[in-house]
């Protein structure tokens, strides 16, 4: 179960999967809101939120990754561009009830 999780790390963003199949068996949509998480069960909605700047959204992860030592979580290009996120940058995450990000 993903309650209560709540994590910091280094995020990073991909895209060039266009049109390849998620862990889930869904296309991958690089504008879409949803990212990769190497134990999070799927899916899971979680808000990243980037130190940064203070900026956050609401995501789905819908795969798994990422697959480079010491990073947290992948974001599809649209969720990363949301919160000013390119290359690599300190992120937030926290688990949220799929009941309240309806509201988001």
């Amino acid at each position: 179960s993903a309650i209560g999780y709540s994590a910091r790390g280094i995020a990073s963003w991909y895209g060039s999967e266009s049109g390849n199949r998620t862990a889930m068996g869904t296309r991958f949509r690089p504008e879409g809101l949803t990212a990769a998480h190497k134990t999070l069960p799927l899916p899971t909605k979680i808000r990243v939120t980037n130190l940064q700047n203070g900026r956050s959204v609401v995501v789905t992860v819908n795969d798994r990754g990422p697959f480079k030592h010491n990073r947290l979580i992948d974001l599809s290009y649209g969720a990363a561009k949301r919160i000013g996120l390119s290359g690599l940058t300190k992120v937030k995450i926290d688990y949220i009830d799929n009941l309240l990000s309806q509201n988001d």
